[in-house]
């Protein structure tokens, strides 16, 4: 058991090495803080719980070490917290924990971490997924390794000491672990994946067979037979470990007699468009067509730069590098941009800071699509290496082109999604005008009948009453009723007024009859501001539009009238503009400020008059502009395409 927890310790700190020269630090910490935990349950069997506690926190971190997410932090704080509780009750009796009940709690806790690790997956970058493959083939392998220990112990008796053996057999995930921080596994990784299930699965067949077969025999093996029983599950196991990769080997070997050796650069064309047709994430698209052009053409290095507006960001790249950023003007763009493919001396005019050494063979493809360069495919082959083929310079620009057009349905894809986006809004926006529209004719019809029983109906009574007092005094009192007869045709003449103001605020007739000119001239009187009218139009629009000018206007001066201030003078102003009709109700007044030319932010006051004259405008197509500045007046113009 100490031999076992003591390869753990050093597996783990030779993985805090390779997270050192990954530079991820978090990761490091997490290493160093399950050597630390493993090395002191070693020494200390009661801090066992502490040990579990920090593979727990390590698994939650995948694939950096960093706990980013309070629930990840909340479940990581309770485990450290419960394993001191139960380390502390351990010491205390001064016994070990119990056996059972650790193989219960990391079981649990191992669930919990794979479930963390499943959920990051598809999120991650595609190097971060890189990593969890690996560990995922790690884990793949441990599960099996353990589940054939337990089979062999059952069958054989063997391994004696069954603990120990599956202490020892987990550190391949520290192994997976390591893998996963070295850049030149990056290719590997999916294949070590597929490998690890498969080995795993024929492995775990083998022993579950073999028990079977045991089973079915109805007895245990006696003593000279467990030997030649171990013996054939040994050999049956090391079968299964080997026959793939050396399948792999014999069909590389093979292809190297026919002159074939690796994938060709035509074979890496098919295969980024045979992917290009499959629902792949477009890092991981990117990721492998990198180690494909790494594998056929780039022996020193590949490199993906994508960008637009001339400004490329160094997206993917094997060996792995740091980001970086390459800015081009406009001549540059258009340039590269319309360039198939680059060698050095171009590179050196255009793109000199691509070029690492002189003296090795480089190419550029720019990914582009119409002229627009959306990025760059840039491979490299060592100083002693071979030039570049017009074969490899035809897949190169055959790569780039089927990037660019890539790059460009990615850019038509986030297009349609910001319009989606925009129609959204733009249908909430107009359910939202439509219902105030609905709210405020309702509105304006309990006006007009408040109107009608306040005002006009009123005076009407009135009328009645009178004209029945003047028939009853006819006879007795003639002077009275010719008195009563001249109050009654000023009462008409106000019930006339009282009539013709309520048409007036629902439909104006001299708008009507006269147009916006002098409809808006006719409300003089009721602006207590020094006011002028110019409308310069050579002929009438529908009643929709009219209506809604008209009312704007009439909406504008009230407001003005109200926060404009005493000293302040109107100027309305109405005119065609080629297809456009305007409008504009400027005054010199206080003004106010927050309006940004869209009503954003209108002042206070305002800000009912101005959602009416909006949804007015919307409703038939028109667009409503604020612009106000303290001290120098508001000017609130619309336009309407007619």
């Amino acid at each position: 058991m100490v031999v076992a927890s003591a390869v753990l310790v050093a597996a783990w700190l030779v993985v805090a090495a390779g997270a050192l020269a990954a530079d991820r630090r978090a990761l490091v910490r997490a290493a160093l803080l399950v050597a630390g935990a493993q090395g002191v349950a070693t020494v200390w069997p009661a801090c066992v719980p502490l040990a579990v506690a920090a593979w727990f926190a390590c698994g939650l971190g995948l694939p950096d070490g960093e706990l980013g997410s309070w629930a990840r932090r909340a479940f990581a704080a309770f485990a450290f917290a419960a394993a001191v509780v139960w380390s502390v009750m351990t010491a205390a009796s001064g016994t070990t924990p119990h056996v059972g009940a650790v193989v219960g709690v990391v079981a649990v806790m191992s669930s919990v971490a794979l479930g963390a690790v499943l959920l990051r997956c598809p999120r991650a970058p595609a190097g971060r997924r890189r990593t969890l493959q690996w560990v995922a083939a790690a884990a793949v392998v441990t599960v099996a390794a353990d589940a054939v220990l337990v089979a062999t112990h059952l069958l054989l008796g063997t391994p004696a000491d069954l603990l120990t053996s599956v202490l020892a057999s987990t550190v391949v995930l520290p192994l997976g672990v390591l893998l996963g921080q070295m850049s030149f596994t990056a290719r590997f990784s999916e294949r070590g994946l597929v490998e690890a299930i498969v080995i795993a699965g024929l492995a775990v067949l083998v022993v579950a067979v073999y028990l079977v077969v045991i089973i079915g025999l109805a007895r245990s093996p006696e003593e000279p037979e467990r030997d030649v029983l171990l013996a054939s599950v040994i050999a049956s196991l090391t079968a299964v470990g080997l026959g793939l990769p050396l399948r792999f080997r014999l069909v590389s070997f093979g292809e190297g007699l026919l002159g074939r050796r690796g994938q060709t650069p035509e074979e890496a064309l098919a295969s980024f468009g045979a992917r290009m047709s499959r629902a792949v994430p477009f890092d991981e698209l990117l990721l492998q067509l990198v180690e494909s052009l790494r594998a056929t053409l780039g022996p020193a290095g590949a490199e993906v730069w994508v960008g637009t507006e001339g400004v490329l960001h160094r997206t993917v790249s094997v060996p792995e590098r740091e980001d970086a950023v390459l800015t081009l003007d406009e001549k540059e763009r258009l340039v590269v941009g319309r360039t198939r493919i680059g060698g050095p001396a171009w590179m050196s005019v255009w793109l000199p800071s691509l070029i690492e050494d002189r003296d090795a063979p480089i190419r550029v493809a720019p990914a582009a699509h119409l002229g627009d360069l959306l990025g760059l495919l840039v491979v490299r082959r060592p100083s002693d290496g071979v030039e570049y083929s017009d074969e490899d310079d035809r897949v190169l620009i055959e790569l780039a082109r089927q990037v660019g057009l890539a790059l460009h349905n990615m850019r038509l894809d986030s297009a349609l999604q910001a319009s989606l986006e925009e129609l959204r809004q733009r249908n909430e926006e107009l359910q939202a005008s439509r219902l105030r529209i609905v709210t405020a004719a309702d509105a304006s019809r309990r006006a007009i009948e408040r109107d009608l029983h306040d005002g006009a109906q009123q005076h009407l009574v009135a009328l009645s009453v009178k004209l029945g007092l003047a028939g009853e005094l006819i006879k007795e009192d003639p002077a009275l009723v010719a008195e009563m007869l001249e109050e009654l045709r000023a009462d008409v003449q106000s019930t006339n007024a009282a009539f013709r103001e309520l048409a007036h605020g629902i439909y104006p007739p001299l708008l009507r009859d006269h147009g916006l000119g002098e409809a808006l001239r006719s409300i003089t009187r009721r602006v207590a501001l020094p006011y002028e009218v110019d409308v310069d139009l050579s002929r009438r629009f529908s009643e929709q539009v009219e209506a809604a000018v008209y009312f704007c206007c009439l909406e504008a001066i009230q407001n003005a009238g109200k926060y404009a201030g005493p000293d302040a003078s109107i100027q309305v102003r109405i005119h065609m503009d080629g297809p456009l009709l305007r409008f504009s109700v400027s005054d010199d007044g206080a003004g106010f400020d927050g309006a940004d030319g869209h009503g954003e932010g209108y002042a206070e006051g305002y800000g009912h008059g101005f959602v009416n004259m909006a949804d007015r405008l919307g409703a038939i197509g028109g667009r409503l502009r604020v612009d106000s500045t303290p001290g120098t007046g508001t000017t609130i113009s619309g336009e309407i395409s007619v």
